[in-house]
């Protein structure tokens, strides 16, 4: 038997999932969450043999999350479970820790061998991103997540992370606000989001503050 947890906002994929797991009795889940500290709160009753983990929950962000679990819980072995599937997120949750990484899209029987390998205590991948890694390796390129940023960039993302204002920032580094406006332009669309914080999480989970 492997008891499990589940971590997601969304209540569609709690219901998939446990759906999915609902014919397996060697299955059981011990509790699902739909944020970290509602997370925190549950482990502190039980801990469970496997997590699964969404990468984005309103709260804070898996990458943080599963190197704070795993202060607390280091025998639990956590799966990631998302949409992304480049490369750089991968890196990211198996250097905080994680034991596995699983697409949301990703069926029951490759699910379940997830869980089973990482019981073991063994590393599991989504054969999708076995395949990004090894064409990453055998082309030798940069995925299209690792934005190449300027020096002036990287300031004012900084800055923004900081809740610094477009004004601010021109002040700070002896810059008109047109020209930040025009790099704040360039770093959203380099990193293909819309506003502000959907910049610093992208930063963020991207490794570039």
């Amino acid at each position: 038997m492997i008891t499990l947890g589940i971590v997601d906002d969304h209540s569609l994929i709690i219901s998939g999932l446990a759906h999915m797991l609902s014919d397996q009795p060697a299955y059981p889940i011990l509790f699902t969450a739909t944020d970290g500290k509602q997370l925190m709160a549950e482990l502190e009753q039980a801990v469970p043999d496997v997590l699964l983990l969404d990468i984005e929950l309103p709260d804070t962000n898996g990458i943080e999350l599963c190197t704070a679990v795993l202060k607390k819980h280091p025998t639990l072995h956590i799966i990631a479970l998302t949409n992304h599937d480049e490369v750089v997120y991968v890196r990211k949750m198996i250097r905080n820790g994680a034991s596995g990484y699983l697409l949301k899209g990703t069926d029951k029987s490759n699910l379940l061998a997830a869980i089973d390998t990482v019981a073991r205590g063994q590393q599991f991948l989504d054969r999708q991103i076995e395949q990004a890694i090894l064409r990453q390796t055998l082309t030798g390129k940069r995925t299209s997540v690792e934005v190449k940023l300027t020096k002036r960039e990287n300031e004012i993302l900084a800055l923004v992370a900081n809740e610094y204002s477009n004004q601010e920032i021109a002040d700070k580094l002896f810059l008109s606000v047109r020209t930040v406006e025009s790099h704040r332009h360039s770093l959203n669309h380099k990193l293909n989001i819309r506003n502000s914080a959907g910049l610093v999480k992208e930063a963020y989970l991207r490794g570039l503050i």
